[in-house]
């Protein structure tokens, strides 16, 4: 984890790369509980037996399940101290390059790529990397919009 003492400290590291969280893996149980959330239960997903035949081999996470551990790999990464608030804005764009199989491990990689001034704070512009281990293409990349405010 690396931590920053101020927002001022955290916009020296613009264009750096800030770390990586840790390995964690996707279970096909976590894989049902999204699935059941978002109503989303098509059979790549949530059927072994079918996605077995699949390309993949079996069952593989849903994208935006990948995309919703952006937040807990950016917590894992980075904090920053003296923030009254800190709150998720949006993204700019997210790319779903490979699927992510059930049962491997993930971790995410963050790069500070603008902080700038917004009438209520200080406005991020973050780029992780979701990788998948063993796994040469990413498995998402995302730009996250964060709003700080000291």
């Amino acid at each position: 984890m690396r931590s920053f003492g101020s927002l001022a400290e955290f916009a020296a590291a613009k264009g750096g790369h800030l770390g990586h969280s840790a390995w964690r893996e996707v279970t096909q149980e976590q894989v049902g509980m999204f699935a059941d959330a978002t109503d989303d239960h098509q059979w790549i997903h949530v059927d072994p037996e079918r996605a077995a035949e699949s390309p993949f081999g079996g069952t593989i996470a849903h994208g935006y399940l990948t995309l919703s551990l952006v937040t807990a790999f950016m917590a894992e990464i980075f904090s920053i101290e003296g923030l009254t608030m800190a709150v998720n804005v949006g993204l700019n764009k997210v790319r779903f390059h490979a699927p992510v199989r059930v049962g491997c491990r993930v971790r995410g990689g963050a790069e500070l790529i603008d902080l700038k001034n917004s009438p209520a704070g200080k406005l991020s512009t973050v780029r992780v990397t979701v990788e998948a281990e063993g796994q040469k293409r990413a498995a998402c990349v995302a730009e996250t919009l964060s709003l700080y405010v000291a």
